[in-house]
Formats: structure tokens, C-alpha cells, sequence
């Protein structure tokens, strides 16, 4: 069994983007990201500040919009429109989940997306499905980017996502579709998930459901990507997969923490550099 280290990799991949910010500085352009932040939620605060702390290692300005939670819509959307205007902020992104009274795909889809360094906007999932070149958003990107640094197959494997949201669970299925991966998605009403994490060579979990997979539904050899993350009660981190029972029937598995969760940051500032020689390209036109 070997450990998928995200956090070595995503070190790594950090080192890469230094240099490509000291590139664009002799263009005079500085990376800039914008976060919104809506509320207080103490998990959401953490990942703003782990995004944060990114940026700033890398050379990547970034600023911060802490928002209250009685927010309106109309106010948050003034606020993206102005960095949508803003000519030095080269990526935009609003921390999930916002609070029940906003309305937020009307918020992801007044990201210009140039600057959706998420992902989110339909026009880059719409380019992610059709196989085209856009914004991947970050955790998908993540997961692949990692799988292919291993040197893991993906042609022609029997891949299985637990999990089908817009964010994580649907473009990832895209991403391995891509790859030409055989890909089943599955989600909450899926009857008896393992008939289907049984057969699959590469097993995707994230739903937020601790030892929800587990020794008896992944067969010997199979790859494990754990991208479930809950806090427990004692304030341990664990994903989705009973990883003490379940590693020792892997080829590979990623822990948590230390798996896809600082990948998915790297990936967040490889679109923002992205984002930036965009503008590089539309300047010098």
C-alpha cells in the first residue's frame, strides 16, 4: 500500500507557481484573488484562511471580503460586479456554502468566467463536459492532478464516485470520462453502494460521511481517493473511508487529512495563475 501525499505534491506544484509569479512580476502584472466570505461559519473561515496563507507563500495577492450574514443578494452581487471590473484581481471566488436567503447560482453566475477560478460558472462545467480547455474546478483537478504525478492508469479503469454534486462529484466523473475511464456515479439514492465499490478499480468518496466505505466494499488492489472531510467531537479529522481497516486492501489511498485537501488549494492557484496570463495575452494585443 502506498499513501497518496497531496501535501508533498501540493508543496511541490507551490514551488512551480513562486516561479511563475516571478515571471509575470517582470511584466508587471501581480496574480490577484478575490474571496468572498459570507458569515461565520468557523469551517469556511478555515479554508479562507488556508487559501489565504497559499497565496501569500507564492507571491499571489489576494484580499479578502468578509461579508455579515444578513447580507442581501443585491449587495453580494454589487461586490462581484466591481471585481469583475477590477483589472487587478485575476480570479474570484465565493467561499460555499452562502446562507439559505441568497440565491447561489444566481451568485456563481455573475462571476465573469474568466475570472471563475472555481469552476463553477456554467460556461467552464460546460467546457469541462465537452472536453474543452477552461477553469477545472479545483478539487477535480486536484484528485486527477495526483492520480497522474503516481503514475496511476486511468484508460479503460472502472472508476466509481460516491458523491454527485456539481462541485466535486459530476465534473470529476467528467474528468475520468475524458481520460477514458468507465465511470459509475454514485449519490444518496443509490441502492447497496457496494455492488458497485466492489468492482471498482479506482474508488472517489466525498459526501462528508465518516467510515462510510468500508473493509468488505473495496476490493484487493484498489485506489482509494478520500475527499470526505468532517471534524469529529474530539476534533479529530477523518474522511469518508474507515482508512485503519481499509488501507491495508489498497495499491494506493489517500489519508485526511494531508490527501486531496491541500491539492485542492494548489489547484485554486494554478487556475488563478491561469487567470493572470489571460491577461497578460489580452494586454499585450
Amino acid at each position: 500500500m502506498q499513501i497518496l501525499d497531496g501535501k508533498a505534491l501540493a508543496l511541490e506544484i507551490q514551488q512551480t507557481i513562486k516561479q511563475e509569479v516571478q515571471e509575470l512580476s517582470k511584466q508587471q502584472i501581480t496574480p490577484g484573488l478575490a474571496v468572498i466570505l459570507v458569515g461565520d461559519d468557523p469551517a469556511s473561515q478555515s479554508y479562507v484562511n488556508m487559501k489565504a496563507k497559499a497565496c501569500s507563500q507564492t507571491g499571489i495577492y489576494s484580499t479578502t471580503h468578509k461579508m455579515p450574514e444578513s447580507i442581501t443578494e443585491e449587495a453580494l452581487l454589487q461586490t462581484i460586479s466591481m471585481m469583475n471590473e477590477n483589472p487587478n484581481i485575476d480570479g474570484i471566488l465565493v467561499q460555499l456554502p452562502l446562507p439559505k436567503h441568497i440565491n447561489t447560482t444566481a451568485i456563481l453566475e455573475a462571476i465573469s468566467p474568466k475570472k471563475d477560478v472555481d469552476g463553477f460558472h456554467p460556461f467552464n462545467m460546460g467546457r469541462v463536459f465537452t472536453n474543452l480547455d477552461g477553469f477545472i474546478p479545483a478539487t477535480p483537478m486536484g484528485v486527477i492532478t495526483l492520480l497522474e504525478h503516481y503514475k496511476i492508469p486511468i484508460e479503460g479503469k472502472n472508476v466509481v464516485i460516491v458523491g454527485a454534486s456539481n462541485i466535486v462529484g459530476k465534473p470529476l466523473g467528467a474528468l475520468f470520462l475524458n481520460k477514458n475511464a468507465t465511470i459509475t456515479l454514485c449519490h444518496i439514492y443509490t441502492q447497496n453502494l457496494a455492488n458497485h465499490t466492489k468492482n471498482a478499480d479506482i474508488i472517489c468518496v466525498g459526501v462528508g460521511k465518516p467510515n462510510l466505505i468500508t473493509q468488505d466494499m473495496v476490493k484487493e488492489g484498489a485506489i482509494v481517493v478520500d475527499i470526505g472531510i468532517t471534524r469529529l467531537e474530539n476534533g479529530k479529522i477523518v474522511g469518508d473511508v474507515d482508512y485503519d481497516n481499509v488501507a491495508p486492501k489498497c495499491s494506493y489511498i489517500t489519508p485526511v487529512p494531508g490527501g486531496v485537501g491541500p491539492m485542492t488549494i494548489a489547484s485554486l492557484l494554478q487556475n488563478t495563475i491561469k487567470a493572470a496570463k489571460l491577461r497578460v495575452k489580452k494586454e499585450t494585443k
